[in-house]
């Protein structure tokens, strides 16, 4: 079963719980910490503005770099998941990763070229049948997250059409 779909970034509520989690909640504790200790000074807002305006710019660079969208293909066979961006998008994130990658080993910022690393290794990821360790089933998005190792994780993101279909597939296959 192969297909491909454009999901919206910011308004697909997995994607959404997902930044939250790793944008929202790290930047909430350093906008926290610096509320607390900045007292009454003027630098406060200063700093939550600086903060605001990496979250705005970061908004406006991805829906000018991708349309405010993620196009994903999905294939499952009887070995297991693949998920893998779209191929025009991919190119994209190569240069993207790549630019990271480069800059941040130029400045001398290796978790800035981490990160490029880590974000490029994911465009392509396979999870077998047997590496599955939890399911769980979003009918109202149309999605479906498995979990299998610590760093394996998969949201397949379905079609109204084809939802009870992929469903069932991996129903049967997770109880195998």
């Amino acid at each position: 079963m192969e297909w491909a779909c454009r999901v919206p970034i910011f308004r697909h509520p997995v994607i959404l719980k997902q930044l939250g989690i790793a944008v929202g909640i790290p930047f909430g504790i350093v906008a926290i910490i610096i509320w607390l200790t900045s007292g009454k000074s003027i630098y406060l807002l200063y700093a939550l503005g600086l903060i605001a305006a990496l979250f705005l710019l970061t908004w406006l660079f991805i829906l000018a770099l991708y349309g405010g969208k993620y196009d994903v293909e999905f294939t499952l066979n009887s070995d297991g998941v693949r998920c893998r961006t779209g191929s025009k998008q991919a190119r994209k994130n190569r240069i993207v990763n790549a630019l990271t990658v480069g800059l941040g080993l130029f400045s001398g910022r290796l978790t800035t070229a981490g990160a490029g690393v880590l974000a490029q290794s994911r465009q392509d990821v396979f999870l077998k049948w047997a590496r599955i360790t939890k399911v769980k089933y979003r009918p109202g998005s149309q999605t479906i997250l498995l979990r299998g190792g610590w760093t394996e994780n998969v949201a397949i993101f379905c079609t109204e059409e084809n939802y009870a279909a992929v469903e069932q597939m991996v129903r049967q296959q997770v109880m195998c």
